[in-house]
This record gives C-alpha cells, sequence and structure tokens, in this order.
C-alpha cells in the first residue's frame, strides 16, 4: 500500500536498501529542507502572507453573511458558489496548467483574486454590500482558483524537484495552517473592532506579496516542465490515465468523499457559535484557530516523514471521521474546543498525504490534469455537499448536521480501505502492536500452512 516507486516496499540488494533507509533518515532531520531553495523560499514567503489574508477573508465573508441573513443555508450557498466553477470547469483548468508556462499564469492568478478582495472590501465599507454582492465574489473567485489551483500545486515540483515534492507539498499544508492560526483571530478583532470590510481589503492587498516573490524568483533555477501542445482528446487522456491506476483513483475518491461531506466546518462552526454556545465572531476565530493548531501539527509531522503511503492516508480518514462524529455530541465548550485540535491534525494528514501521493505516482507530462482532478473532485463536491449539510445543520442542528457529516466520511474510509487492501493483496492484522495491514499469504504459502 506504499506509493511512489515501490522500493520501500520490495526486496532488493543491501545498497538500496542502506540508500533507502539513510534517504529516509535524511528526511526525517529535513522538516524544512525545502526553504533551503531560494525560489521556493520566495514562493512560501508570498504565500504565508497571502493565506494570512486568505483566512481573514474567509472568516470575514461566513461571519458577513450569517449577519445578513441568520442562516447557516447561506453560508452553505456561499461555500457553494465558490466551489461550483471547480466542479463543473476544474479538469479544464487542469489541461489549462499542463499547456501553459506556469509562473506568468500565476501571476495572473493571483492579481486577479487580490483585485476581487479589494473590490468587496469597497462594498463593505461602502456600506451598500448585500448577500449577492458576497455570492458574486465568491463565484469569482472560485473561477480564477480553476486555472489557479494546479497549476500552484504543479509549480511546487517544478521549484524544488522531484526529491524533495512531498516535503514542499507539507510545508506548504503547514504554511496554510500557519496563516490559519494568525488569520482567523486578526480577522476576529478587526470584525468587532471595525467590521468586515478592512478584513476583505487587507485580503485584497495582500496578494501583492505572491505577485512579487514570482515576479523575483531566478528562471534558470527552475525545473520547468515542457508545456503539453494542444491536441484533441486531453481531457479523456487525463480520465483515462487515473482510471487505470488504482494508486491514483482510490485516494481522489477517498478525498472526494471527505471534502464534501467532511470538511464543512464554516456551517458546522458558525452553527455551534449561534445556536449551541451563543457565542460571538471572536469564539468563532477561536474554533478556526485550534483546528489550525491540529493542521500545523499535522502538516510539520507529514514534512519530518518525507513520504506518503496509503495505508497511513487510510487510518488518518478514519480517525478524522470519528472524532467527526465525536465532538459533534461533545456536551460542553472546552470539550468541543479541545477535540477541534485533533480533527485538524488527522484532516490534514489526510488532505498532505493523498496530496503527495498523487503527486509523486503521475508522470510530470499528466501532473496538471490529474491534480486538477484531485483538486475537482475534493473541492469540487462542495456546491453538492454544502447545501445538503447547510439543510441538515438547519432542520435537526448543529450536532445531528456534523454527525452526519462524520459519519458519511468513515463510512467511505471503511469501504475504500477495504478495497485498497485487496488491490494491494493485503489483510487486516490485529496485534499487540496494533491494527495495520500485512502482505497476505500466497497460494503457496497457503498450501504449505494447511
Amino acid at each position: 500500500m506504499s506509493t511512489g516507486n515501490g522500493a520501500d516496499s520490495a526486496p532488493g540488494h543491501t545498497s538500496t536498501t542502506t540508500t533507502t533507509r539513510t534517504t529516509r533518515s535524511a528526511g526525517r532531520h529535513s522538516m524544512f529542507s525545502s526553504l533551503k531553495i531560494r525560489n521556493y523560499r520566495l514562493f512560501a514567503t508570498g504565500q504565508a502572507v497571502s493565506n494570512t489574508g486568505t483566512w481573514m477573508q474567509r472568516i470575514a465573508q461566513d461571519w458577513l453573511v450569517l449577519s445578513l441573513t441568520g442562516s447557516a443555508s447561506a453560508v452553505g450557498i456561499t461555500i457553494a458558489l465558490q466551489f461550483l466553477p471547480m466542479m463543473v470547469f476544474g479538469l479544464y483548468g487542469g489541461v489549462l496548467a499542463d499547456r501553459l508556462p506556469k509562473r506568468p499564469l500565476l501571476i495572473a492568478t493571483q492579481t486577479l483574486m487580490g483585485l476581487t478582495g479589494v473590490a468587496l472590501a469597497a462594498l463593505t465599507l461602502a456600506g451598500h454590500v448585500q448577500v449577492w454582492h458576497v455570492y458574486l465574489a465568491a463565484f469569482l473567485i472560485g473561477l480564477v482558483t480553476v486555472v489557479d489551483n494546479p497549476a500552484r500545486q504543479t509549480f511546487v515540483s517544478e521549484m524544488v524537484g522531484p526529491d524533495q515534492v512531498a516535503n514542499a507539498v507539507s510545508l506548504n499544508s503547514a504554511n496554510f495552517q500557519s496563516a490559519r492560526l494568525v488569520g482567523p483571530a486578526l480577522a476576529g478583532v478587526l470584525i468587532t473592532a471595525f467590521g468586515s470590510g478592512w478584513a476583505f481589503l487587507l485580503n485584497g492587498l495582500s496578494f501583492a506579496a505572491p505577485v512579487a516573490g514570482l515576479l523575483l524568483m531566478r528562471a534558470r533555477e527552475l525545473h520547468p516542465v515542457r508545456p503539453q501542445p494542444r491536441a484533441k482528446g486531453q481531457l479523456r487522456e487525463g480520465l483515462r490515465y487515473v482510471a487505470g491506476r488504482p494508486e491514483l483513483i482510490w485516494p481522489i475518491v477517498l478525498v472526494g468523499f471527505i471534502g464534501t461531506f467532511g470538511f464543512n466546518f464554516p456551517i458546522w462552526l458558525s452553527a455551534f457559535v449561534s445556536d449551541v454556545f451563543h457565542g460571538d465572531a471572536g469564539t468563532y476565530g477561536l474554533f478556526n484557530t485550534l483546528i489550525a493548531l491540529g493542521s500545523l501539527a499535522g502538516a510539520l509531522l507529514a514534512a519530518r516523514r518525507g513520504h506518503s503511503r496509503l495505508r497511513l492516508l487510510v487510518a488518518a480518514a478514519v480517525l478524522f471521521s470519528a472524532l467527526e462524529v465525536a465532538t459533534a455530541f461533545a456536551p460542553g465548550f472546552w470539550l468541543f474546543a479541545a477535540l477541534l485540535v485533533p480533527i485538524g491534525m488527522f484532516g490534514l494528514t489526510v488532505n498532505v498525504t493523498a496530496n503527495a501521493s498523487v503527486q509523486m505516482a503521475t508522470d510530470p507530462e499528466m501532473r496538471g490534469r490529474v491534480m486538477a482532478l484531485f483538486m475537482m473532485v475534493f473541492t469540487g463536491g462542495t456546491p453538492i455537499g454544502a447545501p445538503v449539510v447547510g439543510w441538515v445543520t438547519d432542520t435537526y442542528g448543529a450536532r445531528i448536521g456534523m454527525a452526519a457529516g462524520g459519519l458519511v466520511s468513515l463510512a467511505a474510509a471503511a469501504t475504500i480501505a477495504v478495497i485498497l487492501s485487496r488491490v494491494g493483496n493485503l489483510r487486516l492484522s490485529v496485534s499487540r502492536h496494533g491494527v495495520t495491514f500485512v502482505p497476505s499469504p500466497r497460494p503457496r504459502e497457503l498450501v504449505a500452512a494447511a
């Protein structure tokens, strides 16, 4: 159930095994090794600023919609509109990412997202904002993300090279989650003191940092993938490529279920704040910060590992889903808040492990289309899941809404664990060391045992 070239699981010569162990050992002691690369440092610095602004806008956007409408379903609609373009056009974004040079493409997409944030800030600060303005801004950001996401995901390998992909993907997630620690807290202060408009403005201006970083990169130090020429059938080619590889298709299916039903925290947390714990924007920011703490821990642990395994993906998905169900019925405020930390850690482990596994198992010329499918399934299912989860939450309460999402995710994780074990000829082993998958005996061994 490992991914990549299989060297870590296949028998080999002593020298190969020693090399593999040495590489792993180095990975364990090089948590921040990608940051030694200048181009990646520029990228990571710009993303740290922009990600902080993005989290500020997410909190301000959700809270503004809830303030204007008083409805968790309206928050769900906002989220759905932001991810609807990915569901409809996501694969085409991957085709464009494979055809076009990544760096100029990212300069354009990051600039457009910054302008959208500034426009929403102007409406809000002028006192003219209406809920449909927020819906429109979310939809426009979603359209730009269709191209930005696969380009940004695949540009990582061009900055750091193939040996550092897993580490860089993990550090990207750590970067995002670090911003999640600062962004919600800062947004809570700004919203309480001045209103949502200032959070939108700072987010719009924050995109100047990644654009500057991209412009300052040294092109000669990149590892560019040759853009694919325009040709018929490239979309179908990408789908056939994924369909023929179990190490790609099943992680994508798993993150699709979890992304659709298990990652609807804006809906659940806003409902818990307003209906269960009767808090305010500061409470909502606190909950998001606690999830971010766990997510940051998960990202740093993934960076330290330096490799990705499908068995880790499945185990993290099961634990994430089970914790989500348990947290839904937590009786007190502080127990609920404390459980958000491990939820964040295992949720981020699912995302990073699946992302790195899929990237490393994909040929470079197909990576844009494959990662577009990955992100389309992971985030594109939100237009389906968010309104449904929002309706369940409004109708039956925050606890039932969150528990339902966790149960669907748990069922998907358990089912795919069985499928992957059969594909990999594995069986479940229960021992004093824990519950793991181990290779099944071969027919010859079964006969010998009999």
